[in-house]
């Protein structure tokens, strides 16, 4: 099983407390850019922010997870999530979502960790 990232989630608020979180994300944009990273994802409740130089390095910001039941605490992305999915499953791993197929192109399941960490494990179409 080959694994392609790690990324952590970070869960947002509103900002600046107004209720809007596109304030929050913009907020966390500009304080993430402070350390070099660049948005190169945004759909309103997540957005991913990457180095520029090594673009595997990321953070996501999360206002919450709008298609899954809980808003995962990391994400790993792999390269067969159905091989990986099939090996939780055997190892008797607690699945807490999917496998889906999400309208933005990844194919993903939630599985939670030894530590009780809700793991987001996804693959791009």
């Amino acid at each position: 099983m080959s694994v392609r990232r790690v990324v952590p989630n970070i869960v947002t608020g509103t900002g600046d407390g107004t209720g809007d979180a596109s304030a929050a994300m913009r907020a966390n944009a500009a304080f993430y850019g402070l350390l070099g990273l660049d948005e190169v994802m945004n759909q309103g409740w997540i957005m991913t922010l990457a180095s520029p130089s090594h673009p595997t390095a990321q953070v996501s910001i999360m206002t919450d997870d709008r298609t899954g039941p809980v808003t995962p605490d990391l994400s790993v992305e792999v390269e067969d999530v159905d091989a990986v999915y099939a090996a939780v499953v055997r190892s008797g791993a607690e699945i807490v979502y999917g496998p889906a197929d999400e309208e933005w192109g990844v194919r993903r399941f939630f599985v939670r960790d030894p530590n009780g960490r809700v793991i987001n494990v996804l693959s791009h179409g």
